[in-house]
């Protein structure tokens, strides 16, 4: 039996509605977050991260692609937009990948 590589997929869904506005309100939260999570990429626990593309009337939503379960949830509770109260919600989800 072949066993698939397991990751952590940390989603998260933010207060905004478009990524115009992430950029209005919320530029030290977003140059912080990208700043930690290319971080993290060099360090290895972060394999891709992203917003979903704006999807009119919903909020913006993202997510990250981690190493460990540890990870993700570090990754999360340490989060810019988390820690400022800008993420309405999140949670993570093991993820097997097929492909590696």
């Amino acid at each position: 039996m072949i066993r698939q590589p397991i990751y952590y997929v940390a989603f998260f869904t933010t207060t905004f509605t478009s990524m115009d506005e992430v950029r209005t309100k919320a530029p030290e939260a977003l140059a912080a977050h990208i700043a930690k999570s290319k971080e993290l990429a060099a360090e290895g626990s972060l394999m891709m991260a992203g917003a979903f593309l704006d999807n009119p009337g919903e909020p913006i939503s993202t997510m990250g692609v981690l190493t460990t379960m540890e990870a993700a949830e570090a990754y999360a509770k340490g989060d810019p937009f988390v820690q400022n109260g800008l993420v309405s919600q999140w949670h993570i989800r093991p993820w097997a990948n097929i492909l590696d």
